[in-house]
């Protein structure tokens, strides 16, 4: 087929031809691959004598492949450039997808032929590679209930089906809510205390939708900038409440984006499809694919850390309480306080703001660095590419190249925008391929940063420097696999609750002196970072870190056993839940009209139901796995090569704990994250 007049989603070059890409080609490009996979499927089984890997099972990867590179732009423009026409093909898309993969997953034939792959003879000379593949095949065969009679089979698609649907409109809520909220002020008046380059931001934003004056919008860099530093206590207040009752019954939008009844369906039908499948909960269900065993396991892990954090959280809170009284004239501390006057005791104690630190982080500059620390650590070097298509103007594709030849690449998106879904993530364009292997993996990276203002480039506050290393590592999970099969290559097979290994390792490096002097120099001088400077952010990078960590330790309770306690039933089986988790571990209570959960995309949307926690269990692994560069020369490359080839190179091939333990040579230890908060004895 000509790419001029082929439909560009079923294109199989390098990149998407997103400038080409078009909601109306979406239908017929799923319509078309998932033809081929089922043509694969009934080829396999028809010849009695597939019984060896290349044959019954490569060719099912490859389908699933092929498959895979169609859908990924799409539901990568359903998350960073929505429009109607995208969210309704993106949805029927997601239909059709998720019925045919209930379908595959309880086919018994092929279940059948891929067991008798398994026990040949000669299964024990397959790679590492082609047994992970296997294994994880039959696995997830098992959890998509192969084993089940009907009408439970049928009932566990109607299910499968029902929940993709319901976790897709639940995020597209959340983002509509997000958009639909604005306040229009003409003059500064209420904007005392905003920095000029929050200012300029908001001018920026009430001029492009031709207003004068300044515009507020639920954006992340509006509303931490409103709640950090607006003096006015209304305005942030106003704000609060229209943030914490996003897509609920509750605040300025009560009722119309609500996502209350859908949290109690997809709860229900989570619970419902656990108990199909032989669990006693969707909690039980959650950890078959992480490393963690048992329930019990994760509620010790969780409760040992609120023992640890908990003391250090209160003794903050109250030093904020008595300062926010002496000094702003508060004596009830209010949950819309509590980032204004954080800020402002940080500066007191620490003559610390984070104002004094942005103009150090101009965004091309914190890329070179992490570009240069890439280098020096794992030998990469990254170059921008401007003849890559992308889906905006402010997206840059970056192509990451080792000895002279190409290695992988990854699209940035930094900034934050109408249509696009907040937050930051990761996710996979293209995967490295044992199907075609000229093809390089890459990778999707997306952040919500404010754009540039006033000609300058972007400026990023401490927190967003992190964010993006985070992302990074991620990302270099996904593009230093050594691993061809995609289903078990870079983050694809990987425990969830390791999956943070690497992006979380990668965020220590932001506070390494030398890694600064590359990264953080002034916009409009190139000074570096002053070392007294460096030395007060030293000083304040354990402030409030117990209050941070029982935030954490909130989310993570609440979610894991919201999905361990739910009974058929419930009235409400969310915010009883929250509130008993909050009594236990929160040192600072919220209004009762508070919705956070119905805005909780990580948990109703995304993939960390009942496994939350596992940002605070990769943290334990990531921890320690830094104090291997600590305990040397922090940019000792040998170290770097031994991360790589032990942790980000060989995927799913083999248990995380196994990695863990061939990277660091014993077990994980729980000192280093304890030290990494400040909470070590």
């Amino acid at each position: 087929m000509s790419p001029d007049t082929a439909n560009p989603l079923l294109d199989d070059r390098q990149w998407p031809d997103f400038p080409r890409l078009a909601a109306e080609q979406v239908d017929a490009a799923v319509t078309q691959r998932l033809a081929e996979y089922r043509q694969r499927v009934e080829q396999i089984l028809a010849d009695s004598t597939a019984l060896d890997f290349d044959r019954a099972v490569a060719p099912l990867e490859a389908a699933a492949d092929r498959l895979a590179r169609s859908f990924s732009p799409v539901s990568h423009l359903h998350s960073v450039a929505d429009t109607p026409a995208w969210r309704q093909a993106y949805l029927t898309a997601l239909d059709a997808l998720t019925a045919f993969h209930a379908e595959l997953a309880q086919h018994r034939g092929l279940y059948e032929r891929f067991e008798a792959v398994s026990q040949q003879p000669d299964a024990d000379s397959h790679s590492a590679a082609e047994r992970a593949v296997l294994a994880d095949a039959l696995r997830d065969f098992r959890l998509g209930g192969v084993a089940l009679d009907e009408p439970a089979r049928s009932r566990f698609r109607q299910i499968s089906t029902e929940l993709a649907r319901l976790q897709a409109e639940f995020e597209q809520a959340v983002t509509d809510a997000t958009d639909a909220w604005q306040l229009h002020l003409e003059t500064s008046e209420r904007l005392q205390g905003l920095p000029e380059s929050a200012l300029a931001g908001l001018r920026e934003a009430a001029q492009a939708q031709s207003l004068s004056g300044y515009l507020l919008t639920l954006k992340a860099p509006c509303y931490l900038a409103i709640m950090t530093h607006a003096q006015d206590r209304d305005l942030r207040r106003t704000l609060y409440e229209a943030y914490q009752t996003r897509a609920s019954d509750q605040g300025p939008q009560a009722g119309q984006y609500d996502n209350g009844p859908r949290m109690a369906q997809i709860l229900a039908l989570r619970h419902e499809a656990a108990g199909l499948l032989g669990y006693d909960s969707a909690a039980h269900l959650s950890l078959a694919t992480k490393m963690a065993r048992e329930p019990q396991e994760v509620l010790d892990f969780l409760h040992g850390l609120v023992a640890k954090a908990r003391p250090a959280a209160l003794a903050e809170r109250d030093q904020l309480q008595q300062f926010a009284a002496a000094e702003l004239g508060l004596p009830q501390l209010e949950p819309w306080d509590v980032a204004f006057a954080a800020e402002r005791q940080k500066e007191r104690l620490f003559e610390l703001r984070d104002e004094e630190l942005k103009p150090y982080f101009p965004l091309p500059q914190v890329l070179q660095g992490l570009f240069d620390l890439c280098d020096e650590l794992f030998g990469l070097q990254i170059r921008r590419r401007d003849d890559v298509p992308t889906w905006h103007s402010d997206v840059h594709y970056y192509e990451i190249s080792e000895g002279g030849s190409a290695r992988a690449g990854f699209y940035l998106d930094p900034f934050a925008r109408q249509a696009k879904r907040g937050g930051a993530w990761m996710d996979v364009c293209v995967s490295r391929s044992a199907f075609d292997q000229q093809r390089l993996p890459v990778a999707y990276l997306t952040c919500n940063f404010a754009p540039p203002t006033g000609g300058k480039p972007a400026l990023l506050l401490f927190d967003e420097v992190t964010t993006l290393f985070h992302e990074f590592g991620h990302g270099l999970h996904h593009m230093l696999t050594e691993v061809s099969w995609p289903r078990v290559g870079g983050i694809g097979g990987v425990e969830w609750d390791a999956v943070e290994l690497p992006s979380q390792f990668l965020e220590n490096f932001c506070w390494e002196r030398r890694v600064l002097d590359r990264m953080a120099r002034h916009v409009d001088t190139g000074e570096v970072l002053p070392q007294a400077l460096y030395e007060r952010m030293l000083a304040g990078r354990h402030y409030h870190a117990g209050l941070w960590l029982v935030r954490q330790l909130e989310f993570a309770l609440f979610d894991f056993r919201m999905h361990l306690e739910y009974q058929p039933g419930q009235v409400d089986p969310v915010y009883p839940v929250l509130r008993q988790v909050r009594e236990e571990v929160a040192v600072i209570q919220p209004p009762s009209w508070n919705r956070f959960a119905h805005a909780f995309g990580h948990i109703f949307a995304g993939g960390y139901a009942a496994g939350y926690y596992s940002y605070l269990w990769a943290e334990v692994l990531s921890a320690d796995a830094f104090a291997a560069f600590s305990e040397r020369d922090v940019l000792d490359p040998a170290t770097g090569s031994r991360f790589r080839q032990e942790i980000l190179a060989v995927g799913a091939t083999r248990p995380a704990l196994e990695s863990f333990v061939a990277f660091r040579g014993r077990e994980p230890e729980l000192e280093p994250l304890l030290r990494s908060h400040g909470l070590a004895a």
